[in-house]
């Protein structure tokens, strides 16, 4: 028996190499995987979070929905990158109401973005911890242009926005659902194929968020230079697949050099959160996307980082019908459904 069905979303994370969307329903014995699938596009149809050719990507998630079987045109997306700025922000003591009418001009000295150019959101986080006269808000902009072309790409594929989340939220969301979150510092680092989002977590609450434009993208890249092949060609050369085309050493080095620089800026974006907060260490670090199934990553991040690195299980709390998802796929793209799953538990009314 399913529940709560009308008020129910379907995940849709529209990154720059693959789309994804999930469906999940709510049964009385709890959350099911009911829809699942992905499709992959042509590099260069979304670059840094900018849509390019939007009816190609529409005729991309048009094929989606209609080749898994998703009925449900309410959807749930979500943006990142340089375009989306969270800062977590002191203002006076009070209403929410009064908050909503001022926070533009309290906002007008954190976003680098005419304040008339973007959208803006907040969640109250508490009283200020030195200042009880204050209290903590997490601010959030949103170029408009760049969401308004999102709302026209999922409308041009026949769907309804009915929720625009960030992408750190949403992987923050499907953690903590799946996860319990003991009082410690946790990373929550995605890497994706152009872009890697870090949200730190302490006492549960965002503290730093910070993209930067790194991902798998970038191991495509050097395969491609060194054996002279299209981008499509070199995902295949990634994955094993053309093994004739270049040695395994040399891929070994490719992907080692490349993670090696993603622990580079990732070291960097830590440092600059102890520099905020220097009584705190991170001692967890979860990993999503698709660099999260890169073992050498994962060591190397572990050594640099002097953190314990795990990857997420975006399904665990969840029943997986095994007859209608084979097990070993469901275990090998589970980071990679991360932030879609964040996306399909929310529901029409949430804020």
């Amino acid at each position: 028996m399913f529940f709560g069905e009308k008020d129910h979303l379907v995940g849709l994370d529209i990154g720059s190499r693959t789309i994804k969307a999930i469906e999940v329903l709510e049964t009385k014995n709890g959350r099911v995987l009911n829809k699942f699938g992905t499709i992959d596009i042509e590099p260069g149809l979304i670059e840094e979070g900018a849509i390019n050719h939007p009816e190609e990507v529409a005729d991309s998630i048009k094929e989606l929905f209609k080749f898994h079987g998703i009925k449900e045109q309410n959807v749930a997306m979500s943006v990142g990158g340089y375009s989306v700025i969270i800062k977590k922000i002191t203002v006076q003591n009070m209403p929410e109401k009064q908050l909503q009418e001022t926070i533009p001009f309290e906002a007008e000295q954190y976003i680098p973005f005419d304040i008339k150019d973007v959208n803006l959101d907040f969640q109250i986080l508490g009283e200020n911890e030195n200042d009880m006269n204050l209290m903590n808000v997490l601010l959030v902009a949103a170029k408009k242009e760049m969401v308004n072309d999102y709302i026209n790409l999922v409308q041009m594929a026949g769907l309804n926005p009915c929720i625009i989340d960030v992408d750190a939220f949403a992987l923050q969301n499907i953690f903590e659902i799946n996860y319990e979150a003991k009082d410690e510092n946790i990373a929550l680092i995605d890497i994706g194929a152009s872009k890697t989002s870090l949200n730190i977590l302490k006492d549960k609450s965002s503290v730093f968020i910070r993209d930067v434009s790194l991902g798998c993208g970038q191991i495509n890249q050097k395969i491609a230079s060194l054996v002279n092949c299209s981008f499509s060609e070199a995902e295949q050369i990634k994955h094993g697949d053309q093994e004739e085309k270049i040695s395994k050493k040399n891929l070994m080095h490719i992907v080692s050099s490349v993670a090696s620089d993603w622990c580079i800026e990732i070291r960097r974006a830590l440092d600059f959160f102890y520099s905020t907060y220097t009584d705190d260490q991170v001692k967890r670090i979860v990993l999503s996307g698709g660099g999260a199934n890169i073992e050498e990553f994962r060591r190397l991040l572990a050594k640099e980082a002097s953190a314990k690195v795990e990857t997420i299980d975006p399904f665990k709390n969840f029943e997986v019908n095994h007859s209608l998802f084979d097990g070993s796929y469901i275990k090998q793209i589970a980071p990679q459904a991360a932030i879609c799953m964040g996306l399909a538990i929310r529901k029409i009314k949430d804020k």
